[in-house]
Formats: structure tokens, sequence, C-alpha cells
């Protein structure tokens, strides 16, 4: 078998396939490092195939002083600042008004370009081995929670902290990554880590969805399914939050958010369906819908559910037309058949 010197070599000789030999072990792990830092599937998607690009046109000058997994993560890491800031030069479109369908809002969500990530996809990433200076278990730094927290930081503080807490990456490794002294490094980690506490309470580490939290969101799915008011406030916490990225807005406390749900659920003209699935290691439901027994069932959105004990906190509805929506277990595709569809 050939060494990676050897591979190295021949990929700076531009040999294809030895430079995807290089760089296919870490394009999983790239992948959830660059939606950690833009919060977004699709904008990860775009940011890594950037850091592949980058990779193969700077393979040459790639001198290995550090590993060839250091090296993308500085490649990615840069890819997705030059990413935000090209973003935040775009003008800002106003913001669009709610649902006709749903309840008027009653607060407002910040993170509006928040999307989930399917459980198939995080499955496939490579046992972590953290250094010691990583605080942030890695399951819980992909909820859903976490990543908005982190968007709240600055680009360079964001990287930092996902940098040194969650890949456990060392403050040199960090300082060589973005171009700066340790001390600077150092500086911004704790600047980040005490915004991220305001923002953000730590949760149990998870792997996928435990019995409980799966047997919860079966019975919403269910209450759904039978427009059973009193079993859908059975299950949710008194200070629920419904949001619905990309729009900006919130459905705070049980009587708003009960609203929301039955609202759009609850239409006389149509029947809705929900299946279990899991998206940034919390319970998800792939919702279906259809105005009469004969038509079709059409995916009309995912709801990811957090749960806080034994009942659900917050409930993220999220529309079903991004690139995310082929990697869920159930799919999120049009269903052209009469089946039952039930939660299972």
């Amino acid at each position: 078998m050939p060494t990676t010197a050897h591979v190295l070599q021949q990929a700076q000789h531009g040999d294809e396939d030895a430079f995807a030999q290089l760089v296919t072990p870490y394009r999983r792990e790239l992948h959830v490092h660059c939606y950690r830092m833009l919060g977004s599937f699709d904008d990860a998607e775009d940011a890594l195939q950037d850091t592949l690009l980058a990779a193969w046109r700077g393979i040459g000058g790639f001198r290995a002083e550090a590993s060839v997994r250091t090296w993308l993560y500085r490649l990615a890491t840069n890819t997705c600042l030059n990413h935000r800031r090209t973003t935040r030069r775009r003008p800002q479109a106003a913001a669009p008004p709610p649902p006709e369908t749903a309840p008027p809002p009653n607060a407002t969500d910040p993170v509006t370009w928040l999307q989930p990530y399917p459980d198939a996809l995080l499955d496939a990433l490579p046992e972590p081995s953290p250094g010691p200076e990583s605080r942030i278990e890695t399951r819980e730094s992909v909820s859903l929670a976490f990543i908005a927290a982190v968007q709240a930081l600055s680009p360079r503080g964001r990287a930092v902290l996902v940098l040194r807490d969650v890949m456990g990456f060392s403050g040199g490794e960090v300082a060589g990554m973005l171009g700066t002294s340790s001390d600077a490094v150092a500086t911004q980690l704790s600047r980040a880590r005490t915004t991220l506490r305001s923002q953000h309470r730590s949760a149990p580490a998870r792997g996928r969805p435990n019995l409980d939290e799966t047997t919860l969101a079966r019975r919403l799915a269910d209450a759904l399914t039978a427009r059973d008011v009193e079993a859908i406030v059975g299950v949710l916490t008194e200070d629920i939050r419904v949001t619905m990225p990309p729009l900006p807005y919130a459905w705070s406390g049980l009587t708003a958010a009960v609203a929301f749900l039955t609202d759009v659920a609850f239409r006389p003209d149509v029947q809705v369906r929900a299946i279990l699935t899991g998206a940034n290691r919390q319970p998800a439901l792939v919702v279906h819908s259809r105005r009469a027994d004969r038509d079709p069932w059409q995916a009309t959105g995912l709801l990811v559910l957090t749960v806080r004990g034994n009942r659900i906190a917050a409930v993220t509805r999220f529309e079903p037309d991004g690139r995310f929506a082929q990697h869920l277990d159930t799919g999120l595709k049009t269903r052209d058949n009469n089946s039952d569809m039930s939660a299972r």
C-alpha cells in the first residue's frame, strides 16, 4: 500500500485519484465543520466544494508542515469566513409575512438561515478523538440550539470556539489556521465562551434520540394525525417555542404554539400524516398532507423537536426544499401512493 507521502507526491503531480484518496476520508467531517460555521446545510455544501477546489489548486504548495487534515480544516475555516463576509454585504430583503394559515407570531427569531442536518449523515462521521482542550461534547455540538447559539458569535470567534472546543485543535494550530497569534486566539476563545454561555444552555450528550424522546415524537405525530388538541398540549412545555426558518418569527408559550400547530395542521380540507426521523441528533417528524383519500401525499415540512425532561420544549419547522431533504432516513419526497403513512 502506498504511503501518505507517496500519495501526496502523486497528487502534487496532478493525479486526481491520489488527491481523492487524500481528501475523501475528511469530506463528511469537513462538511459538518462548515455547517457549524454557517448554520446552513446548503451553504455548507457550497463551502465544502469551494474548499476542495482550493485544496486541489493549492496541493502543489502544500509542504506537509501540518497534517493533511489540519491543512484542510484551515482551508475550510477560511472559506467559511469569506462566505460570511460575502453574505453580510448582500442587501437584506424585507421580512416576509407569516403564512396566512398561521396565527400572529408573538416573538422573533434572529437566526433565519438555519437548516437541519440529517442524522443519517451524522452516522457517517468517524469516531471523534478530540484533544484535551475539547470542552463541548461532539454530539451536543450539532444540536439546533448549539448551531443557532454559535451564530451569535463573531465569525472569527465562532471559528476559534469550534476549532478549539469542539474539534480539539491546539491554540497554536488554530493560530496557524487563522494567521494570528496564540494570545489572540486565547482572547477570542474566552470572549466566545462567555457569549455562548449566555446564548446556550448545555444539553446532555446524545446519540440518536433515546426511547423517551422517540415516544414523545410519536405522541405528537399521533396527536397531529388525530387532530387531538389535548394530546398536543400534553407533550409540550409551558414555555414551548415554535420557529420556522427562514421566517424571522416565533410563537412562544403554550397558547401561541398550540394555536400555530392546530391552525396549520387542522385545516378541515387537509389530511395530515407524520413519519419519525432524526436530525441534529434530535427526534424529528416528516409531515405529509393531502386533500382527499385518492390524492398523493405531498411532503409539506420537517419538524425538528427539542426535548427537555419529559416534554417538547421547541419545535423548529423547515420547508422540504433544501438539499438536506434527500438525506433524511424517510425522505422528504412526494409520495404517490395511498399507503398508510402514520408515525411508525
